[in-house]
């Protein structure tokens, strides 16, 4: 027979399993609570790999005729073995509120992730309505992305516009003059300011600002990072692309390896559409470890070659460096 528990003991028991709760959650709140701008990461603990998105720009490169429906896209993705899709902005068709839910819903019943949203915008500009307008348009896309469901979208700083055009900007290997009677001084002051701008909308949707180290002042390290430093906000972090720093990219890419949220990682078959870096992706994928990130890793096809065989291609080759512990990547 079971020896029956009395009031007092099963008081006791029960006091007792609260305390022990209570002590836990104590400790778990002040490991939490070590920063309020960053989460608790500790070194070493890659279990698993990256996830591996794509970007819908991958599809399209701006090839004429290309220009596939975002939906279409995700559709793709999902068969091609893609975890997740992030969207280029000026591909979308249309952005009411019921198309946007349309693709979310796409999204779920595919079984991908929409993980970002790709924008465009330029505050590198001594006209303040000019820099206005493309703050409002910086807070519709913060507002698209929360309807979407995306936590994050891709930010510019815009460029200088004294290139005749993008191919003459690509020959000169993104550098460019600033216009008469202005300095990148100006520039980042202007940039800084517009952002800074953003911020309130972004932290109200829950959608981080990721500053890519794309053309004008952030095309290199220093200007990047003296952006996001200047701002100094956890809704304001880089986005790293693999493929935007022309020459040692490696250094420069760990430089920027702390402070970033998102990576868009470039690949080239058939040949660069402008140039084609040789990447080591085993080499970027340990230099992301090394800093933690464990973020998406997502796909910015930029070659010639048939997206239908190019991506799939891709994949594996962002899958065999970024898709397993950090323990299995080879060190060079």
């Amino acid at each position: 027979m079971s020896r029956s528990i009395n009031r007092r003991e099963l008081c006791r028991g029960i006091a007792g399993l609260g305390a022990a709760a209570l002590a836990g959650g104590v400790a778990r709140a002040s490991r939490d609570q070590k920063s309020d701008k960053e989460p608790v990461v500790s070194r070493g603990e890659h279990m698993r790999g990256n996830p591996i998105a794509v970007s819908t720009y991958s599809f399209w490169r701006f090839k004429k005729g290309l220009r596939l429906p975002i939906e279409t896209c995700i559709e793709k993705a999902a068969r091609m073995g893609f975890d997740a899709v992030e969207v280029l902005h000026i591909q979308m068709q249309k952005q009411s509120n019921d198309y946007l839910q349309q693709l979310k819903r796409t999204a779920l019943i595919n079984g991908v992730d929409l993980c970002s949203l790709s924008t465009h915008q330029g505050f590198l500009s001594p006209d303040k309505n000019k820099r206005q307008k493309n703050i409002d348009h910086t807070k519709h896309c913060i507002d698209i992305a929360h309807k979407l469901g995306i936590p994050i979208i891709r930010i510019n700083t815009g460029t200088w516009g004294t290139s005749e055009s993008f191919n003459e900007l690509m020959k000169n290997r993104g550098e460019e003059d600033p216009l008469p009677g202005y300095t990148d001084e100006d520039g980042f002051s202007w940039v800084i300011d517009s952002i800074k701008q953003c911020i309130p909308a972004a932290r109200e949707a829950g959608v981080i600002l990721g500053l890519e180290n794309h053309w004008g002042l952030s095309r290199t390290p220093e200007g990047l990072l003296r952006i996001v430093n200047a701002i100094d906000s956890p809704w304001l972090r880089v986005l790293l692309d693999t493929g935007n720093f022309l020459e040692e990219p490696y250094d420069k890419l760990k430089r920027c390896a702390p402070q970033t949220v998102f990576v868009q990682a470039k690949t080239y078959f058939g040949g660069g559409l402008w140039y084609t870096l040789d990447l080591d992706y085993d080499r970027i994928a340990r230099i992301l470890h090394e800093a933690n990130y464990r973020g998406y890793i997502s796909l910015e096809f930029e070659g010639n070659e048939d997206y239908q065989t190019a991506l799939p291609k891709s994949l594996e080759l962002l899958r065999g460096a970024f898709s397993r512990p950090e323990s299995d990547i080879p060190k060079k």
